[in-house]
């Protein structure tokens, strides 16, 4: 099978490469798509670790063959789940970690595990019915997020980005009110102790950029015993935080990323019928398409974000 493999930064080659084995429980699929995410950013990028690597685990594809003990699955089904080594023709996991794509959803839209990711976030960020919410980052990620945080209920939406491009995006998903950082009102910080009671900040603050400059204001924006889930994720070195800010406020910190299998697949299945349902949109999301042999200008999409980027992904086949 043909793969992409990066073999320094920022530089991948086409390699002829054996089509995966599989085990008694695994699924062999022909990979239709793969995204670009903003977590492998750092490790196509930078100098790190040894080379060559196999990058890519946002994948969608059809089955081609399947494991003796396997039985949930057969070739021909669309499926979606937990994937490495997903920029190449072929690809492989456990049964378990594999579900259907519903019928007639375009692969591009099933991109499983993102929608996981998203999914196990909102469902363990608190949100009560009104609350005032902050999305700070409205890449991918964030516009999914913030999809996903209006069906629990908030009474407002405040979307925070440094592209103007992405707060009309926002609008669009959701968004209440939009703002580009420095235009932020003062009314949604709470930084000094004489505003303590008063009704600065807000309920929830959702950090989703990655970023230490998106990680401080999101920290400033949550009101006190506010609730700050961090979604960004950070790479590249440590970040630092005012901890005598979070500490006066009493915040409650959640650190949104999964590593439960069990859990993200079973968030998997539930984005995957919001999809379905119309509830949340990703397929509008989805705006750069690249060939197996461009993943690097669908990584370097993804570092510019060229006017109307939100999305890049890999089409294999």
């Amino acid at each position: 099978m043909r793969q992409s493999i990066l073999i320094a930064p920022r530089q991948s080659v086409i390699l002829e490469r054996p089509d995966p084995s599989i085990g008694p429980r695994d699924v062999l699929v022909r990979v239709k798509v793969c995204g670009v995410c903003a977590s492998e950013l750092h490790g196509w990028s930078q100098e790190s670790g040894a080379y060559p690597k196999e990058l890519g685990h946002e994948v969608t594809g059809e089955v081609v063959a399947v494991g003796a003990d396997v039985r949930a699955f057969r070739p021909g089904q669309l499926v979606t789940g937990l994937f490495s080594r997903g920029f190449a023709e072929y690809a492989v996991t456990r049964e378990d970690k594999v579900i259907p794509v519903p019928p007639g959803m375009a692969p591009e839209t099933a991109l499983g595990e993102p929608l996981s990711c998203v999914i196990s976030a909102a469902r363990r960020t608190r949100v009560e019915l009104g609350d005032t919410v902050a999305v700070v980052g409205l890449g991918f990620m964030g516009l999914l997020m913030l999809q996903a945080i209006r069906l629990k209920g908030p009474g407002k939406i405040i979307a925070v980005d440094v592209r103007k491009e992405a707060l009309e995006k926002a609008l669009r998903y959701g968004a209440d009110e939009v703002y580009l950082p420095h235009e932020l009102p003062d009314q949604y910080k709470m930084t000094s102790w004489d505003r303590l009671g008063k009704g600065y900040g807000v309920d929830v603050a959702i950090e989703a950029s990655g970023a230490q400059a998106g990680l401080t204001l999101a920290g400033e924006m949550v009101r006190e015993h506010g609730f700050l889930s961090i979604v960004g994720y950070h790479q590249g070195g440590p970040r630092a935080v005012d901890m005598e800010l979070w500490n006066w406020k009493a915040l409650e910190v959640l650190n949104a990323h999964e590593r439960r299998a069990a859990y993200q697949m079973d968030c998997m299945r539930r984005g995957l019928e919001l999809v379905e349902r119309g509830r949340i949109d990703i397929a509008s999301l989805v705006t750069h398409r690249f060939p197996l042999d461009a993943v690097d200008r669908g990584f370097q999409a993804l570092l510019e974000k060229p006017a109307g980027f939100i999305k890049s992904v890999i089409v294999v086949d």
